[in-house]
């Protein structure tokens, strides 16, 4: 068992990093929770909401603005280990199997996002490069939302780590 909830997926840093970015927003901008399912990859990603209708234009014109902007602003991505009562005092926890052990690693995007993670990450938003919506589509109560980010910003920095730890 590792030490914190290590992710034995090896999602696209810049991806991931784009995901917690595209969920707070969505968070922010509908009053829903973040995804409920998500899948991520290299080329194209995909997140579905629990949202009950489909997105006008404008509205997804204005996620990519709002996402790209938060891109823009080159916020730190940083890692903090909380012990798991502590994190169920501030986070959602449901999805945190009980295997995953007695700590819970937090990712945190500048002030913009904080939440429970154990994927690897971007140092700074400004690597993520530009977003992009590909697609979307409603569906039985399931928004998804179809992605790519496109490499319009500084390159990953070699660490490729999960950003900087405290706590």
């Amino acid at each position: 068992m590792n030490d914190y909830n290590e992710n034995p997926k090896q999602y696209d840093p810049r991806m991931h990093s784009a995901e917690h970015v595209l969920n707070q927003t969505m968070v922010r901008m509908f009053d829903c929770r973040r995804a409920v399912s998500a899948h991520i990859e290299k080329k194209k990603s995909k997140c579905d909401y629990a949202i009950d209708r489909a997105l006008s234009a404008e509205e997804v014109g204005e996620i990519e603005r709002q996402v790209n902007e938060i891109i823009a602003a080159d916020l730190k991505v940083s890692e903090t280990i909380l012990g798991r009562e502590d994190a169920a005092l501030r986070f959602n926890l449901a999805r945190l199997p009980e295997e995953a052990g007695g700590v819970v690693r937090i990712i945190s995007i500048g002030d913009y996002d904080h939440c429970p993670c154990s994927g690897i990450h971007a140092a700074s938003t400004k690597e993520i490069g530009s977003f992009k919506i590909i697609s979307t589509d409603h569906s039985n109560g399931r928004l998804r939302i179809r992605f790519r980010v496109q490499d319009e910003q500084v390159p990953l920095d070699s660490s490729r780590h999960g950003g900087t730890r405290s706590g």
